[in-house]
């Protein structure tokens, strides 16, 4: 009983430190909110690093052991970083704020509209592209994703469709790095294409007679149980599904098969041997749609952004800390290595929310104050 009256009055204690913490706390953030006010006046930033270092040094000063003087550095960067934010919603209500330069519309202008894809006729990507235009619109193949970027950035094209995930064999991680060489490009529309690979070859071939299994690596991957049950068939990896099938017609061997989409057999005359041969059978590759025009709908609910943060311990986390303190939700999140800053990386973050909403502005806004780089890859909606 006594050990137990010893811990409450500790309690009681400590009750009342964090009552004067909070009323400290309110003082505090009172004052940040007269900075603010001042920094609009004079238009000086609200980030200034020289100065959170210089008191960082300070208050470690006040104590004694390492442990202390890295946790008060810690406790006061969080603070500092909460008083930052609270001066970009000040700002914020004054018009001076995160500026995405994207342009709202009422709809993505669809009609009329040429549209480029990657593979041939009968590839996942044909399908997206279809499902997202409707057989109606003109549509045409190139060899690679940078060729159909090419198109867009060229004006041969006004929409390359691209795929970018899949929901059990991951991201397509060139996609990615290819985003970063096209800023002129912007994401301005995406499409859930449900995929199930179907095994075939040409007439008159059987499994126990196939060797080679042809298709792009993603579905190979995809296939993985399949082809691991088959140990005696070799996977080998081309550079799309539908070129697989093309390339099963055209040499007309029982001995070689394809792994492609149920259209391509239709398209290049081939035996279906098996479907649904992808063990996951709510497979699901995600495509984006890229156009020149920096656009986004009032229906968007998607935000695709890429930005580096300094090499240093805390700046991803630092800058996760905006999306968590707006309220806005992350949905996807990559990254991908910096050619030329070795083993240092840049990051690809899906939101969820529209650039006319005040928290994910408010969000970006204390993002780019924090981070060496930022790009607002498109906002977005599903087709």
């Amino acid at each position: 009983m006594e050990e137990k009256n010893a811990l409450l009055q500790i309690r009681d204690q400590l009750d009342v430190l964090d009552h004067q913490i909070t009323e400290l706390y309110k003082q505090r953030m009172d004052l940040c909110e007269q900075v603010a006010e001042y920094k609009i006046e004079t238009g000086k930033a609200v980030f200034d690093p020289v100065r959170e270092e210089q008191k960082l040094d300070t208050v470690a000063s006040y104590l004694d052991t390492d442990f202390d003087r890295k946790a008060i550095r810690e406790l006061y960067q969080q603070m500092m970083t909460i008083s930052r934010r609270r001066q970009f919603g000040i700002l914020s209500a004054h018009g001076k704020t995160f500026r995405a330069d994207f342009e709202k519309l009422d709809a993505i202008p669809k009609s009329g509209k040429r549209v480029v894809y990657q593979g041939v006729e009968g590839a996942y990507a044909h399908l997206a592209a279809r499902q997202c235009f409707g057989t109606e619109t003109a549509l045409r193949h190139v060899k690679t994703w940078k060729n159909a970027m090419d198109e867009v950035v060229e004006g041969q094209a006004d929409y390359a469709v691209l795929p970018i995930e899949n929901s059990s064999h991951g991201a397509v991680s060139d996609i990615f790095d290819l985003l970063v060489r096209y800023p002129a490009l912007a994401i301005v529309e995406e499409v859930d294409l449900h995929v199930e690979h179907a095994l075939m070859s040409v007439a008159g071939a059987s499994m126990d007679g196939l060797k080679r299994i042809y298709s792009h690596p993603q579905a190979l991957g995809q296939c993985a149980a399949f082809l691991e049950a088959h140990p005696n068939i070799e996977a080998v990896p081309v550079l799309n599904t539908a070129v697989a099938a093309a390339y099963v017609r055209d040499h007309q061997d029982p001995g070689i098969a394809a792994l492609a989409s149920e259209l391509s057999a239709e398209l290049y005359g081939l035996t279906i041997l098996q479907r649904g041969v992808n063990q996951e059978k709510s497979n699901t590759t995600r495509f984006i749609v890229l156009g020149r025009e920096r656009v986004y709908t009032a229906g968007a609910e998607k935000i695709s952004i890429c930005f580096e943060t300094a090499h240093k311990p805390g700046a991803l986390y630092n800058a996760l800390g905006n999306f968590i303190f707006n309220d806005v939700n992350m949905l996807m999140i990559q990254s991908r290595p910096i050619p030329e800053k070795p083993f240092e990386y840049r990051f690809f973050i899906d939101l969820e929310g529209n650039l006319s909403m005040p928290n994910v502005i408010n969000a970006l806004a204390g993002l780019e104050d924090q981070i060496t780089s930022l790009r607002i890859l498109g906002n977005y909606g599903k087709e």
